[in-house]
């Protein structure tokens, strides 16, 4: 990636320094039907994490909803956070926030002819555990955006989670990451989430679970429509096909149905919440070469 002098986005809170105290409480994993969870797992990128420990209880009972909230604070306005307690590695902080302010830039403009003003969303870095607007956020759970504060939280750990048991190491899919949650945050934006929470509100879990794969695979669309129009200050395209081929990797890798296969030795397709890893491989192609939201339309 040609990332080079790219500026950094200012649109972040480091809460690196608090991790460990928060569970699973604070109507995180207890919300009932299509509660405040969804935002956790629909926005979430792939499965993440300790996918062992967390694949039958988040894919195949798919608690939560894709909106709502507990009412919870944003770890941001949780006393205890400061600067001087940062764990966050610098190199990944440089990283992840240049790679934010591509995506700030790149989505204002594709989003203009829209008619859509676009709003940055806040990333918040942390470790282990948190809080965010929609309950409680676990390393485990892999990265996600929440809808209720319009924030996604990330512990950068998972970038060596996704290079070391995913096999899929290089820049760009960490950058895949960072654009993917930010395609959450467009689809919010551009009213999708709300959409997708009131048609799974009239669903069976099955047919809740294919409306969440929709969403998951036009984030991966918009991740591809991002990749194909960043531009460094000087113009020069950010991403080129080797970077797409490292995405491509990370896509495959992170298919519900490998990662079925690996732990639990069996494919279960309507427990699915991500789609195949074809699914995710052709959503990013999709975006990265046709460039355009409308590119994503269909998905």
């Amino acid at each position: 990636m040609r990332l080079g002098d790219e500026p950094e986005s200012s649109n972040f809170s480091d809460d690196t320094g608090r991790g460990g105290g928060f569970g699973f409480g604070g109507g995180g994993l207890g919300g009932g039907g299509l509660g405040c969870l969804l935002p956790l797992i629909a926005s979430r990128f792939g499965i993440g994490g300790v996918v062992v420990l967390l694949i039958g209880y988040f894919l195949l009972n798919s608690l939560g909803g894709l909106g709502g909230g507990s009412g919870a604070l944003p770890s941001s306005q949780v006393a205890g956070s400061g600067a001087s307690q940062s764990t966050l590695d610098p190199a990944a902080k440089h990283f992840t926030l240049q790679v934010l302010r591509s995506t700030e830039d790149t989505w204002t403009k594709l989003l203009q002819p829209q008619g859509i003003q676009y709003t940055p969303t806040n990333l918040h870095f942390y470790s282990e555990s948190d809080q965010s607007g929609c309950g409680a956020a676990q390393s485990a759970m892999g990265p996600f955006y929440c809808p209720t504060d319009k924030n996604i939280y990330l512990d950068t750990q998972f970038f060596t989670e996704l290079a070391q048991r995913f096999n899929a190491p290089g820049q760009f899919p960490d950058a895949y990451v960072i654009a993917h949650e930010v395609g959450h945050h467009v689809q919010d934006l551009m009213g999708t989430l709300g959409q997708a929470e009131q048609q799974q509100a009239r669903s069976s879990q099955t047919g809740g679970n294919a409306i969440q794969v929709k969403i998951e695979l036009q984030a991966d669309c918009y991740a591809g429509v991002w990749a194909a129009n960043a531009r460094t200050p000087e113009g020069q395209p950010i991403v080129d096909q080797a970077d797409i081929e490292q995405g491509m990797q990370a896509a495959a890798a992170i298919g519900d149905d490998t990662l079925q296969r690996q732990t639990q030795g069996r494919v279960v397709p309507d427990s699915f919440t991500h789609g195949t890893s074809a699914q995710r491989m052709d959503a990013l192609r999709t975006g990265y070469q046709g460039g355009t939201v409308d590119a994503c339309k269909a998905l």
